[in-house]
């Protein structure tokens, strides 16, 4: 006798893109299930850290600009929905020079979608901001009203209890040990039981690789830092240095904001050289050494020369990267039991809404509401 499927469809992986999947697929009435194999809202993955960057003015692709403006309006609706506090609207400006890749890149968005930002030049961003030193006669400022700050922990718990109030079934400290295409179905296989289900969406981070073989992606650690103004903290509140992407030349690039529920500034390395280093997921090395910060410190007391030299406090965490630097999103070889989405490469944490969304969409057979062809995981397959 055909056993019946324990739900339609199951989210392995509650973090910040799978939380919002199983929000979005619950709240349209499908049977869901939700996996997380640690808590909600947990450190070990890519979804924590007390604060994520959001900005609509996307120089990461072209593609990602509408997905950031969709992903705000439901930022907004899910803070309704729970009344919690998610999102702090407190701007964000990119610097650099003006053909570069973040200032360069931030206006050429801006400017392709016609979004509502103002440009600084050198002289204004060091008025502004005399926190910050060092600027470039060729250095301008995207400033992006808009932009501001999304509490991670908060937000995947918040997306996980829409979805249980919408009646999705959550077993958190649950890993999953396999997936496995079964008839017209998927086996989810944990220690305690196997669960059956029509469909699997793959949400696991730096597992995801290790859940669906094949895919294109590497593990990354990442060290993220916190540090203490040297004298007055006063300029150093989030008010007065509001977050923030810098590149400095062809010397790296820095990003970070002022103090945040606390006296700690977070700072750190938009590409992290031997700091972020390619791990396997189960063997992450979570113990911090100074090859872990010299490199943001040492830019910092050229860029930002009122910050200690060393970390206040430090958290390591993983994301996964794939060769093109866009994300994984969609059926691999065209399997409709099967949906997978990862290769956040460090930048997709506010597009978790609207990546959720679209998951149920493709879930469901709809058309996604922004294009999504450049996130294609058969691109690579």
């Amino acid at each position: 006798m055909t056993r019946t499927p324990d739900a339609d469809v199951a989210v392995v992986g509650l973090g910040a893109w799978g939380a919002s999947a199983l929000w979005q697929l619950a709240s349209r009435g499908v049977r869901v299930l939700g996996f997380e194999r640690y808590g909600l809202g947990h450190p070990f993955g890519a979804s924590h850290g007390g604060t994520r960057m959001f900005r609509v003015t996307c120089l990461e692709h072209p593609g990602l600009v509408p997905l950031a403006q969709r992903s705000r309006q439901l930022w907004q609706q899910l803070e309704t929905l729970t009344g919690r506090a998610l999102f702090d609207q407190v701007g964000a400006v990119l610097m650099g020079p003006a053909d570069g890749h973040i200032a360069g890149g931030s206006l050429r968005a801006a400017r392709e979608h016609d979004l509502p930002v103002e440009t600084l030049t050198a002289g204004e961003l060091s008025r502004w901001l005399p926190q910050h030193a060092a600027f470039q006669d060729g250095d301008i400022g995207v400033r992006e009203p808009e932009a501001g700050l999304i509490r991670p922990e908060a937000a995947v718990r918040a997306a996980v209890g829409a979805a249980a109030a919408a009646a999705a079934r959550v077993l958190t400290d649950t890993r999953v040990t396999a997936i496995e295409p079964a008839g017209d179905g998927v086996v989810v296989r944990t220690p305690a039981r196997d669960f059956r289900v029509g469909q699997v969406v793959v949400t696991a981070g730096p597992w995801l690789d290790t859940l669906v073989p094949g895919l294109p992606l590497e593990t990354v650690r990442v060290p993220q830092t916190w540090f203490r103004p040297a004298g007055d903290p006063a300029p150093f509140t989030l008010d007065r240095l509001p977050p923030f992407m810098r590149e400095l030349g062809g010397r790296g690039a820095i990003w970070g904001h002022g103090s945040h529920d606390g006296p700690d500034v977070k700072l750190g390395l938009e590409d992290g050289g031997s700091a972020f280093r390619v791990t396997p997921a189960d063997d992450c090395d979570r113990g911090v050494t100074p090859e872990d910060w010299t490199a943001v410190s040492g830019l910092l007391a050229e860029a930002v020369p009122g910050m200690g030299a060393v970390p206040s406090r430090t958290e390591v965490g993983m994301f996964s990267r794939t060769p093109d630097k866009q994300f994984l999103i969609g059926r691999p070889h065209g399997d409709p039991r099967l949906v997978v989405a990862g290769g956040c490469n460090f930048h997709g944490f506010k597009h978790s809404t609207g990546i959720g969304e679209a998951l149920a969409d493709i879930v469901l057979g709809r058309p996604t509401g922004c294009p999504l062809d450049f996130a294609d995981p058969n691109r690579f397959l």
